[in-house]
């Protein structure tokens, strides 16, 4: 079972659910042509998909367009269902920053046909995640800045305070559909500038100032 770790600590938090948000910055719904949602976009990645600083991005042979969408994680405490946005945070064990990496064309392709997004979202290593940082340690979620750079050069750069959808909100709308549970992860969207990245690229993922992760891209040839 895939685990994340507590910044500073030998904790282990066992992960569950990969719980994923669409869509929830108005200019990368924008940049994906993509209307403005109403309710909140809603996808899942398996566990396997969760890799660690320093780890490889493989490329799947299926694909020959990988893009990079940096976002802020939010760590569940413990179990609730239905929780009021009132009572939301009590159910935020911390924050990581985490890459939902991406098979664009595979994606495209699956919206064409009305298809889920699985394969494009959940594949292997497609899911990069920092250590922990615990909640109480962050004065306000919605006010980190993402960065993303490829190589050195940033590619995404924005705050959490332009989310559509807000983290009680997300917690309130997930947990009336899925039970929460300790150590399920909420990937909560990202902003705009996603784009390819291909063989040999390094990639740094950070919450300005508190934490980041790099990685590395390899092709599966």
């Amino acid at each position: 079972m895939k685990q994340v770790k507590i910044k500073n600590t030998n904790e282990l938090i066992s992960v569950g659910k990969i719980l994923c948000i669409g869509r929830n910055y108005i200019e990368h719904a924008a940049e994906m042509k993509s209307e403005i949602p109403q309710k909140p976009v809603l996808f899942l990645k398996p566990s396997t998909a969760l890799i660690y600083n320093g780890d490889i991005i493989h490329i799947p042979k299926i694909s020959h367009n990988l893009h990079h969408e940096v976002e802020l994680v939010v760590v569940i405490a413990k179990e609730g269902k239905n929780i009021s946005k009132k009572d939301a945070y009590e159910y935020v064990l911390g924050y990581a920053v985490g890459l939902d990496m991406t098979l664009r064309d595979v994606q495209d392709e699956a919206k064409k046909k009305g298809l889920p997004w699985t394969i494009a979202k959940g594949f292997d290593t497609s899911a990069p995640i920092s250590d922990v940082i615990l909640a109480d340690q962050i004065d306000d979620p919605h006010q980190l800045e993402l960065v993303c750079k490829v190589n050195g050069k940033i590619r995404q750069q924005d705050t959490t305070n332009k989310m559509i959808f807000k983290i009680d909100q997300l917690i309130e709308y997930i947990s009336s559909i899925f039970t929460l549970e300790r150590g399920d992860l909420i990937f909560t969207g990202t902003p705009a500038g996603v784009a390819q990245v291909v063989d040999g690229d390094i990639l740094e993922a950070e919450i300005s100032g508190i934490i980041k992760i790099n990685n590395s891209v390899k092709s599966s040839y």
